[in-house]
């Protein structure tokens, strides 16, 4: 049976993080009333002219810089011709021959099919700009589509990667590992579900051995690593069976539909040649002199790959650790200054990566907007780090003390929940504990240990979650011994 290889390539569109639009004034503020952000320069009114925004140049090199491509200190605008009800022009400002940067890659970890980490190396063919395009409103209740002319002209990078990866693991690690880098070089939010971080995906399948590339097809626009992940798999089957049938695979541009799981037919999938592409006489050559780029290259701050080995070596971080905690900037940043006030890695990291995050997601809030700030959460680790509090309150208690930004000394202090580490006063509750319990007495005393558990149970119980676990512990192992 013939053995089938999976080859992607994707095409990233990172939205820019500009107050203004790429050729115009208007303001790219996401959420405003249909049409509201929109002149007659990004509308395409006739006899109008557009001005570059100098920041999307600077934005679109420094994420040149940041994946080792070469930044090509001459580029040129083109015009790309099709139509389309969101685009005004009748074409879309973008770039073609010159690009502004090209040739370069992003080092990746994923797990490979039996769950082992790998490093690979993906090529990135080049980087360029090019404005956005509007959207389609459709209305079914009225029978009509409209048009939202606010997104045109929001300044977009576009990412084209070699295509080098074999799998949908790979794909989702490539997303996330460049997503990473657009919010730490802070010129992107990466919001996939507004659109500002959207990936296209162009897949093809090969036997095995074969050199050449099979017919590809491109799915559009996923708004979901995990809805990306099932899409490419569900469309290398469908590629895949289709061979295996004897059928043909055609290219074109596929859709994914998440609720059904499958991709179907949008349009066929056209070529450069088919949107002639050439130069465009309203916009000079973009020329970058070496003071600029020498400035954008020393501003470059440490970008996650750097981080990550950094967290390893200094914080003695496991690899999965340093991955989840450098892969959002905001949140290597809370984790830093938490260590400003408490230097714990290995506590502060346990604390983060479980509970803090998951409020985080939970809510929906960006860190920035938290109101538990990072020396709040050093004094956490703190008192359960001192034995002031068990952890188990520490987490009984975190969710009200997350939400409200609550200092948590003067909370337990308040609600009467410092932990009791009074030998006395446990050894009495102790034995109470084994008193009321006969029966579980002789059953430990007769090798069932695990009625340990039981034991702390009541004891927690009696003491409303405050006994000094260590030392319950300690007591009713000599105890019974």
């Amino acid at each position: 049976m013939v053995q089938f290889e999976t080859v992607i390539g994707l095409e990233v569109h990172a939205q820019l993080k500009t107050n203004t639009k790429i050729f115009c004034g208007c303001s790219t503020e996401f959420g405003k009333e249909p049409n509201e952000n929109v002149c007659e320069v990004c509308s395409g009114m006739p006899g109008v002219l557009p001005v570059l925004n100098e920041k999307v140049m600077e934005y679109a090199a420094k994420m040149g810089l940041a994946t080792d491509c070469t930044v090509n200190q001459k580029s040129i605008f083109a015009r790309k011709n099709y139509f389309y009800p969101d685009l005004p022009k009748g074409y879309q400002i973008s770039q073609f021959d010159l690009p502004i940067c090209e040739h370069g890659h992003l080092d990746i970890v994923f797990e490979d099919a039996d769950g082992n980490p790998r490093e690979k190396r993906i090529g990135i063919t080049r980087i360029h700009m090019e404005e956005d395009a509007g959207k389609n409103i459709h209305s079914a209740a009225e029978n009509a589509s409209f048009v939202d002319l606010n997104r045109t002209g929001v300044p977009l990078i576009e990412i084209v990667s070699e295509p080098d990866m074999r799998s949908a693991d790979e794909a989702v690690a490539y997303l996330k590992a460049l997503r990473s880098i657009l919010l730490y070089l802070g010129i992107c939010d990466g919001n996939l579900e507004e659109g500002s971080f959207r990936c296209d995906a162009n897949i093809s399948v090969r036997p095995f051995g074969q050199e050449e590339f099979g017919t590809r097809a491109e799915l559009k626009n996923i708004n979901s690593f995990r809805n990306i992940h099932k899409a490419i798999r569900y469309e290398v089957g469908r590629q895949i069976d289709l061979i295996e049938d004897g059928e043909e695979v055609i290219q074109e541009t596929r859709l994914y539909d998440a609720d059904k799981g499958t991709t179907h037919s949008m349009r066929g999938k056209a070529d450069a040649h088919d949107y002639r592409y050439y130069p465009d006489p309203d916009l000079v050559p973009i020329v970058i002199t070496d003071d600029w780029l020498a400035d954008w290259q020393s501003s470059l701050p440490e970008l996650p790959a750097e981080r990550k080995r950094r967290f390893i070596e200094d914080f003695a971080m496991s690899g999965d650790d340093a991955d989840l905690i450098t892969s959002e900037k905001d949140v290597a940043d809370y984790f830093e200054a938490v260590l400003d006030a408490y230097n714990e890695p290995k506590k502060v990291v346990n604390w983060i990566k479980g509970d803090f995050l998951r409020e985080i997601n939970q809510s929906g809030m960006k860190i920035s907007d938290c109101k538990f700030k990072p020396e709040m959460m050093a004094k956490l680790v703190q008192l359960v780090d001192k034995d002031t509090i068990s952890i188990k309150i520490g987490k009984d208690i975190f969710a009200e003390i997350f939400a409200e930004g609550l200092d948590p000394e003067k909370f337990v202090n308040d609600k009467g929940l410092v932990q009791i580490s009074d030998s006395s006063s446990l050894e009495a509750v102790v034995d109470k504990v084994l008193a009321d319990n006969p029966a579980e007495v002789e059953a430990f005393k007769g090798g069932k240990k695990k009625l340990m558990s039981f034991f702390m149970g009541q004891i927690m119980k009696e003491t409303r979650g405050k006994a000094n676990p260590g030392m319950v512990g300690k007591m009713i192992s000599e105890k019974l011994s």
